[in-house]
């Protein structure tokens, strides 16, 4: 009767087992990601604190949520901004607009690549994403920011993504699931947008925006992802 090298084929077994890890392309191991519901919790946008100090990064805004016994959950960079770190584009905090609607259809940068467009949240907690043209200012809006490209549009991919493209950045953005809630997203290494806007497909969104990328962090500590340095404008939270 044969006799098998056990410390062979253990080896044989973990070196299969490391090579079927190594394959796994999953788009869920290379995004991390966030589910709100903003009917039931409470999500805020962010930029500058009670002495007009612009927030920056999570550290502070955690620090300063801290000192009102709040708990912050959630957080991610939400929209583009200018060299003064001023959003670029509409913002709207608490009902009031803080920064205007951009309507141009030409400029440098992703937030210029047509179509663009708003996430918006109303005081009831009904949240939309909508192109800029399409964008109508009303007294119910919450929150709201702008930003481009918008990765889908009623179900379709933006039109200018290419599959395959060699342009990959981290990036994140928002999308809302049939349900109404918000999926929140940011690729945890480099990514195009035609596979980025998969991601929100395959999960069931209809409309989804790209909030920024290169920049881009995500404040997580349920999922063990805490990145609290950065220096940009708009900040989403989640707060407890």
């Amino acid at each position: 009767m044969r006799k098998f090298n056990l410390i062979a084929l253990t080896g044989l077994l973990v070196g299969l087992s490391g090579f079927y890890l190594g394959t796994v392309t999953s788009s869920e191991t290379k995004i991390i990601s966030h589910i709100i519901d903003p009917r039931n919790q409470q999500i805020k946008f962010f930029w500058k604190d009670e002495k007009g100090e612009n927030y920056k990064n999570f550290r502070r805004l955690k620090k300063s949520l801290l000192e009102k016994n709040e708990d912050l959950v959630f957080a991610m960079n939400g929209g583009m901004y200018n060299r003064d770190l001023s959003p670029q584009g509409l913002f709207i905090e608490n009902g009031q607009v803080l920064a205007g609607l951009d309507t141009l259809e030409r400029g440098y940068g992703n937030f210029y690549l047509q179509p663009n467009g708003v996430f918006f949240i109303n005081v009831e907690g009904k949240a939309t994403i909508c192109e800029t043209k399409a964008f109508e200012i009303n007294d119910k809006i919450q929150y709201a920011t702008q930003s481009g490209p918008l990765l889908l549009i009623d179900g379709k991919m933006h039109p200018k993504f290419i599959k395959g493209s060699k342009n990959v950045h981290i990036r994140n953005g928002v999308g809302i699931l049939p349900d109404g809630k918000l999926l929140f997203a940011m690729s945890k290494e480099k990514i195009n947008f035609y596979d980025f806007a998969s991601y929100f497909m395959n999960k069931g969104c209809n409309n989804a925006l790209y909030l920024d990328g290169f920049v881009s962090r995500t404040y997580l500590p349920e999922k063990d992802w805490i990145q609290l340095d950065g220096n940009f404008g708009v900040i989403i939270g989640e707060v407890r």
